[in-house]
């Protein structure tokens, strides 16, 4: 059997997940890799056979997506080059992981399009949601990358075929201890930001791991560090608390580690504030921005004992195993509805605002 694994590259959390689930698809047939995206700092150990820019949202400095960057980054004449030009009639399953490429390539063919990813759980009806309605977002999450079955990730099983967390091997395999420091990981903010914001709690010894930070260096309480995925590891495995976006991954194995937990949703990205809204029903706190008027929020988050006690058992080569069994063998023959789906001449006929203006740009 040959199968495709179709990951999203912006943002880390799809390929640290796609490290432990690659090697259970590659046990059971020929595989091939797509990753698509232009923001990761994480890096596969595994061969990719196709490298696409696809279409990612760029992160800002200021708490949220940078609308202006996204738009000057995105080539929608390329993002149509690249789904025309991948060979998709050529596998027997295709996995996806909110990956565009290889989703609009199944529905322009009429072919099944098997979703793995969290944002597949997020729009699920029957997993939370943030009070402030956002169409826009809802209908992004919606379209981005379309699937015809979807398994998703989450903080709670909330539903049939909703799983709790994939749990990398690194982090489930490792000894927790406190070593008395916070880790940060906060990418839609600038340094300077983080930098005027949690200096003022002065007693905590901040370890800042940057997207933007060329080399690591020292601000008063405040130790800034590049993004790399063993020191980050390291650092999180061995923190007193944790505070980060309001992701998926990370939050996850956070809570996983036993270790305290506070976040900040990514302004204008509804499955982080989906997420925002899951985790504060489970008791995280959750603050709206890193701004001054939350550093007593957070000064008090530091000091207090709370954690949330989560079982997230590995649940991933039993998933994987349903996934064969179920789609495997027949999926090259189950029918594809053609409803709500864009045609060939249609998509190529689409102008880059309009499309742009269709996703909420």
């Amino acid at each position: 059997m040959k199968i495709l694994y179709a990951i999203q590259g912006t943002g880390n959390g799809h390929l640290s997940r796609a490290r432990d689930i690659i090697p259970l698809l590659q046990s059971k047939g020929q595989l091939d890799i797509l990753v698509s995206g232009i923001q990761a700092d994480v890096e596969l150990p595994y061969p990719v056979k196709y490298t696409f820019k696809g279409l990612s949202f760029i992160f800002g400095k200021n708490g949220g997506v940078d609308l202006l960057a996204t738009y000057r980054k995105s080539n929608i004449k390329k993002l149509y080059k690249e789904i025309k030009s991948l060979p998709i009639h050529e596998y027997d399953l295709v996995i996806n992981d909110f990956e565009p490429v290889s989703a609009w390539a199944c529905r322009m063919q009429h072919k099944p399009c098997i979703g793995l990813s969290h944002q597949a759980a997020v729009i699920n009806k029957k997993s939370p949601k943030p009070k402030k309605k956002d169409i826009i977002g809802r209908t992004i999450l919606h379209n981005y990358a379309p699937v015809t079955t979807a398994y998703g990730f989450h903080f709670k099983a909330y539903d049939e075929n909703i799983f709790t967390p994939v749990i990398r091997s690194q982090v489930r395999d490792a000894t927790p201890k406190n070593n008395q420091h916070f880790t940060v990981y906060l990418p839609a903010y600038s340094d300077k930001r983080i930098i005027k914001i949690l200096s003022k709690i002065k007693d905590i010894n901040w370890q800042v791991f940057s997207k933007n930070a060329p080399m690591a260096y020292k601000e008063k309480n405040i130790f800034i560090c590049p993004i790399n995925n063993e020191q980050f590891i390291y650092s999180m495995v061995h923190c007193a608390g944790m505070l980060c976006g309001a992701g998926f991954e990370t939050p996850a194995e956070v809570l996983f580690l036993k270790k305290k937990l506070m976040v900040v949703p990514m302004k204008g990205q509804y499955e982080q504030q989906c997420n925002a809204a899951a985790l504060e029903a489970m008791g995280v706190p959750v603050i709206k921005s890193l701004i001054e008027k939350h550093i007593n929020t957070i000064t008090e988050w530091t000091t207090s004992t709370l954690f949330i006690n989560v079982n997230y058992a590995d649940e991933t080569r039993s998933i994987i195993d349903d996934i064969i069994t179920t789609h495997g063998s027949s999926a090259n023959h189950i029918a594809v509805s053609k409803k709500d789906i864009f045609s060939d001449k249609e998509l190529k006929e689409m102008s880059h605002s309009k499309m742009l203006k269709s996703a909420g740009l």
